[in-house]
């Protein structure tokens, strides 16, 4: 597991989350601990290193 931080993008806090480094690709939808909204989250690892992440709102 590697943790990683990044802004919320509801509430622009800094904020972070364990990924599962062992997954080359995942994509999963998990809530803000701060404010709660659901953030879209795609992770890619290579040699059990982080070299893609974005988070995304999904609510319109």
């Amino acid at each position: 597991m590697k943790e990683h931080f990044f802004q919320c993008p509801y509430c622009w806090q800094n904020i972070s989350m364990l990924l599962d480094n062992s997954i080359s690709k995942q994509s999963y939808i998990e809530d803000c601990e701060i404010c709660c909204h659901p953030i879209q989250i795609t992770a890619e690892f290579q040699n059990l290193q982080l070299i893609g992440f974005q988070s995304e709102n999904i609510e319109q």
